[in-house]
């Protein structure tokens, strides 16, 4: 008796946790015995609406809410930068409050900006005024929230950016470079004026509250067959050529992510290939104000392998890009990247067909250079050595994330143990029995709510 007893406390302490459990998350979750079948379901948010970026002028008079600083470019179009600015307009006297969003081009520090020049060439840029109130955008869900989130006193903006702009890019600095990095960048920027653009009024910077945004590029989501590239190459004091193919098993890879490259080499030369080196070169493509062009290597790595006169060699070789590996590298084309954020390096440019390169400030390109090291034989020795050389060119992009599905509501008459546990990463938890069988509905209770918070998603937003 005195064992079931304990067993039945037991029992009971697991129910009181996982109802103390509910409360403190603030989670809708229903339980036939407690809170009943008609409890509603929590919705979910999207996730571009769970984050909030802020910033407070100095003066404490504007403060810019933006939910997200990613906007995504479609190549037919541009996700609309919709955000919202607070005002306390106690010492604005005759001064308006204007918005904007800038694409510039740096391609000089700040410390260089004397006498005048300005190492800066804005490639496109477009203000609204919303105070006195005079732009009245449609409102979007993302406004509703962010006027939410800021109260009253709140004024609504949105821009809609071309789809003939640059991505954000950026120029890796040296160790040495203060400042902000040359490159593309987009930004939004609120501030009080007279008027919107007088090249004579002095904005103080008290006055103005600004935000980095990034324009950036996902992969298409088909993939093409990769690409392969046949060379024959004959050498002098040799009767037959040495024969090499290549190819990929695609035409876009994504960042991070393992290169397999297939290669065969027919040797009919009378000639030892010693050796074979790969490389991944970054080519960058200044275009804006000069025709600046030039590569750096991204990927460096030597394969000991031995190809005999007469002999043949098929093998897959992996290979890995990553800006881990060349930190140090000044002038390394990255994607914009935000303060305290990492960032990787800069996707291959996809250009929208009849888009005149000039605007796009900087392309960038890659390709695998496969070097065949070949020794040279008989009486000339290394004077009849030589190399062969193929190229691939390959495209590096950024996987577009799994879309997060809506969850539905549960309808009232479905019971609660039928609600799958959703995580935060868009999985369910498998719904499995536990051990023991006593009491199989309190034990199953304390299994479900037996998970680190931070795993449940229906919970206060």
């Amino acid at each position: 008796m005195a064992a079931a007893s304990s067993l039945d406390d037991t029992l009971d302490w697991g129910e009181r946790a996982a109802a103390a459990t509910r409360r403190n998350l603030h989670c809708s979750v229903r339980d036939e015995r407690r809170v009943g079948e008609n409890s509603p379901r929590s919705p979910r948010l999207p996730p571009e609406m769970e984050k909030v970026f802020k910033k407070t002028s100095k003066n404490g008079g504007l403060t810019l809410y933006l939910g997200k600083r990613d906007y995504l470019d479609h190549v037919s179009d541009v996700e609309r930068v919709d955000g919202i600015v607070k005002l306390d307009t106690s010492d604005f006297g005759d001064r308006k409050v204007f918005v904007q969003l800038a694409c510039a081009f740096r391609y000089g520090s700040d410390d260089l900006d004397v006498m005048g020049l300005c190492f800066r060439k804005d490639i496109w840029i477009h203000h609204v005024q919303i105070y006195p109130e005079n732009h009245k955008p449609t409102l979007s869900d993302m406004h509703d929230m962010l006027m939410k989130k800021a109260g009253d006193g709140s004024y609504p903006f949105s821009f809609e950016i071309p789809n003939n702009l640059p991505c954000s890019v950026c120029l890796q600095p040296g160790p040495d470079d203060k400042g902000k990095a040359c490159g593309v960048d987009y930004e939004v920027k609120t501030y009080l004026a007279k008027e919107r653009s007088d090249p004579d009024e002095k904005i103080s910077k008290k006055d103005t509250a600004r935000l980095i945004v990034r324009k950036i590029q996902y992969a298409p989501s088909q993939v093409g067959a990769g690409p392969k590239v046949d060379l024959c190459k004959s050498f002098m004091m040799s009767d037959k050529p040495v024969h090499v193919e290549a190819s990929l098993e695609k035409d876009l890879y994504f960042h991070g992510e393992a290169i397999p490259v297939k290669i065969k080499i027919r040797n009919e030369s009378n000639k030892t290939v010693k050796k074979f080196k790969f490389s991944v070169d970054q080519t960058t493509d200044i275009v804006l104000y000069s025709a600046d062009k030039y590569a750096k290597s991204v990927f460096l790595k030597e394969f000991e392998e031995t190809v005999e006169p007469s002999g043949t060699y098929e093998n897959t070789l992996s290979i890995t890009p990553l800006l881990a590996d060349n930190k140090e590298k000044r002038g390394l084309a990255l994607d914009g990247h935000l303060k305290d954020e990492d960032t990787n390096l800069a996707s291959t440019t996809i250009l929208r067909p009849g888009l005149e390169k000039d605007v796009m400030g900087i392309l960038v390109s890659y390709k695998i250079t496969i070097n065949l090291m070949v020794a040279g034989g008989g009486l000339l020795g290394s004077l009849t050595s030589s190399d062969v050389t193929v190229e691939i060119p390959l495209m590096l992009m950024h996987p577009k994330p799994e879309a997060f599905e809506e969850v539905p509501d549960v309808p009232d008459e479905e019971p609660a143990e039928k609600v799958p546990v959703l995580l935060l990463h868009d999985q369910e938890e498998e719904e499995t029995e536990p051990e023991h069988t006593v009491n199989q509905k309190s034990c199953w209770m304390m299994t479900k709510y037996q998970i680190s918070d931070w795993r449940i998603i229906d919970c206060w937003y």
